[in-house]
């Protein structure tokens, strides 16, 4: 018997396996009252079991195999962190001492009102911290019973297990990293959430946001998963067994052929070059290898460096971090994009209340122009970083000239700053970020002040389309070929090309193959994505010859009913038509 899930597919490629089952909830916490007298022991034993679970955090964050992928000390560092803050450490004694109730009952309060909190926001990534949150309590809830983690044992472990989880926090990801599980997949999560970011830098199949997959999936039970369509299918059929077993040996074969291709070149088949460039969070991913032969960062999100701390990093803190990234890159370029922070994505330390539409309130560049003294901070700090390395500033979310022209007053002024203190920076140039259809729309007035423009395609679609993606209700919506969408993007190629100044999308899209070609017939140059699918867009630039694909491009610009732009995508993926 086949049963089909679908959920969020994070991991590329299939993996075919034995369902191992993790097995932690928090349901049916027992309440009972004490008294007077006990409150005292009830307490210490809730403590005992706090520094029992950071003693747990710090030993997985001194394991970290150095081949781990960068994002999970930072996170555990996160898990760490947040088991410090108030609200989880100080705020449960409280309940235990005024309602006089067992720590268990008192940290499940703290933890539903925490929960609430984070369910409230509107902002998708601030959302997704919830499920970090409950990854600690959780820990703190095992230590409180004396329970280890129900968790196997990495040895367990057969090469096809498949982890099928309510939930995955970075600390089991340590705890499993050295054994050989072949995919995971979960109940909850986002496209944004920790469990995906780690999903994709392990590039393992997986699937999220399955809702129901404990529920049906028994202990040992084979099980297919689809990490590129989302697809978990349970118990499948000889048919179906068959179909994806073929479909991973041709994935396995796909591998190993991209890995031939890591130091290529990026060429079309006519000759054109083609700049494939990395996407970054944190200073630490651009060690060792793991830029894949990227030519340079096309994106560093500088607000990471802004979130998850009670105080707002000082100048020195991000000249540091801007430093080590353009140290580590040498000559290739690196655009770090200022903090695209705001309205309800506010760090504990920036304090401006909430909005009634955050995503349309004071957010981005906005926030930064409102904010000038913090934004000079940053900019300070980017430009003393500029000498070692070849900088470019990139400003978020505007919307119009009148912005641009004051974010780079305000970058003119931190240049006379330095001056004036006899500090050195280098010449930077200088982008602007277009993800709103009115800066798409006016492009053209932008390119006397700029050097280069990005597209990001991710909130260039959620505004055009007026769809939160990351909003389960409403994300098939969500839709990167819409031809509005694809009409700004063209406007925006074509009027950068007429001006002379380079573009290049820093969105999902750059990083899908699917829709690489489509991208190069529309004239686009330069793509920046997660390094883990640089190997796979370049496989689809090295087989694609422009001349093929321009046709089939301009039918599809030409045509706004969606049944024929898929099939159209579908003629120009074949690479016989377009190779």
């Amino acid at each position: 018997m086949n049963i089909v899930l679908h959920g969020v597919a994070i991991g590329g490629g299939i993996a075919i396996g034995r369902a191992h089952l993790i097995s932690r909830s928090m349901d049916d916490v027992a309440h009972y009252t004490l008294d007077e007298e006990e409150v005292p022991a009830e307490v210490a034993r809730f403590d005992e079991a706090i520094r029992a679970t950071r003693k747990e955090l710090e030993t997985l964050w001194g394991s970290i195999p150095e081949n781990a992928p960068a994002e999970l000390g930072a996170f555990l560092s996160l898990h760490i962190m947040l088991l410090g803050d108030v609200t989880i450490s100080r705020e449960p004694r409280e309940l235990i001492e005024t309602q006089h109730c067992n720590a268990e009952w008192a940290l499940k309060l703290q933890c539903d009102a925490l929960v609430s909190q984070f369910d409230a926001i509107e902002e998708g990534y601030l959302r997704e911290r919830k499920h970090d949150v409950l990854q600690v309590v959780e820990r703190i809830f095992n230590n409180l019973d004396g329970h280890t983690p129900q968790l196997p044992s990495p040895d367990d472990l057969v090469e096809d297990a498949i982890l099928v989880a309510h939930d995955l926090s970075p600390a089991d990801m340590v705890y499993f990293k050295e054994s050989n599980f072949a995919a995971f997949i979960t109940d909850v999560g986002g496209a944004t959430s920790h469990t995906a970011i780690l999903g994709r830098s392990l590039d393992l199949p997986s699937v999220i946001a399955l809702h129901h997959s404990r529920e049906l999936i028994r202990e040992e039970e084979l099980v297919i998963v689809d990490g590129q369509q989302g697809v978990v299918i349970i118990d499948p059929d000889e048919v179906v067994l068959a179909e994806y077993r073929r479909r991973l040996r041709a994935w396995r074969d796909a591998r190993r052929k991209l890995s031939q291709i890591r130091k290529s070149s990026a060429l079309t088949l006519d000759g054109t070059p083609i700049e494939l460039l990395a996407n970054i969070e944190l200073p630490d991913d651009v060690d060792g290898g793991k830029l894949l032969g990227a030519v340079g960062v096309g994106l560093f999100r500088s607000e990471f460096l802004f979130l998850g701390r009670d105080t707002l990093p000082t100048e020195d803190e991000q000249y540091e971090a801007y430093r080590a990234v353009l140290t580590a890159m040498k000559d290739k370029p690196v655009t770090i994009r200022t903090m695209d922070l705001g309205a309800d994505k506010n760090p504990r330390w920036l304090n401006h209340g909430s909005a009634e539409n955050p995503a349309l309130g004071l957010t981005g560049i906005r926030l930064c122009l409102a904010e000038p003294l913090m934004f000079r901070v940053q900019l300070r700090a980017l430009l003393r970083a500029s000498v070692h390395g070849k900088l470019r500033i990139l400003f978020p979310m505007l919307n119009s000239l009148g912005e641009l022209r004051q974010s780079i007053a305000q970058l003119d002024y931190a240049r006379e700053e330095l001056s004036d203190e006899g500090i050195a920076y280098a010449d930077v140039e200088v982008g602007a970020m277009i993800e709103i259809p009115s800066a798409a729309l006016v492009a053209g007035s932008l390119l006397k002040y700029v050097d280069f423009l990005s597209i990001g395609t991710n909130d260039l679609i959620q505004y055009t389309l007026a769809i939160d993606r990351n909003d389960d209700a409403v994300s098939h919506l969500y839709d990167p070929v819409h031809p509005a969408v694809l009409k700004l993007i063209l406007h925006t190629i074509k009027t950068g090309a007429k001006g002379g100044v380079p573009v290049s999308v820093c969105g999902e899209m750059a990083g899908d193959p699917r829709l690489t070609r489509l991208l190069l017939g529309m004239g686009l140059r330069k793509f920046s994505m997660h390094p883990a699918s640089l190997l796979a867009v370049k496989q689809r630039v090295l087989t694609t010859h422009l001349d093929a694909v321009a046709p089939i491009v301009a039918r599809m610009l030409r045509t706004e009913d969606p049944d024929r732009i898929a099939d159209l995508l579908e003629q120009l993926n074949r690479d016989d038509e377009s190779s």
